[in-house]
């Protein structure tokens, strides 16, 4: 299902651009990751995967009679793989997954056809309330990094999983 790209497809495709720059700021030095650019790109992810995930993804299941987006368990998974990766201190290596990852997941979202063009076809005349929903979802409280064996074998097994 495909509609005009509107409201909740800008908001949240600009979101992906204001952490796509953040990321390649974080990135700009191959051999170092810019922490503060890299901080502000952490908190960002997560508050938009919590938006997606609190307030998108559940309002398209019911607008849908209970049956989620067709795509949706692969956005799950890539949002666990993703914030999975963000518990670690960056580095170039992981930081470098991420990216690797968000290649391949925001044009899911994005592209023709994709998950913002469907939910707005869903919504249809309730699209002013699902933004204010969407606006409205604080800051996530964002923990300090953890580098624990177990932390960074998790985050090993991802990669190698995913060929990153």
């Amino acid at each position: 299902m495909s509609s005009p790209r509107g409201a909740l497809y800008a908001m949240l495709a600009d979101d992906h651009a204001r952490l796509d720059a953040l990321l390649a700021r974080a990135l700009a030095d191959p051999d170092h990751v810019d922490r503060d650019a890299y901080d502000a790109f952490r908190a960002g992810l997560l508050r938009h995967i919590a938006m997606e995930e609190k307030v998108l993804l559940p309002e398209a299941r019911w607008l849908r009679g209970g049956d989620p987006l067709p795509i949706a368990g692969r956005l799950r998974a890539d949002h666990a793989a993703l914030s999975s990766l963000l518990v670690a201190s960056p580095t170039p290596a992981i930081a470098l997954a991420v990216s690797r990852i968000l290649l391949q997941h925001n044009p899911l979202e994005e592209g023709p056809g994709g998950v913002y063009e469907a939910c707005e076809a869903l919504v249809g005349a309730q699209l002013p309330e699902l933004l204010v929903r969407l606006r409205a979802l604080p800051e996530v409280r964002v923990a300090a990094y953890r580098d624990s064996p177990p932390v960074l074998a998790h985050i090993a097994r991802i990669m190698r999983e995913r060929g990153l």
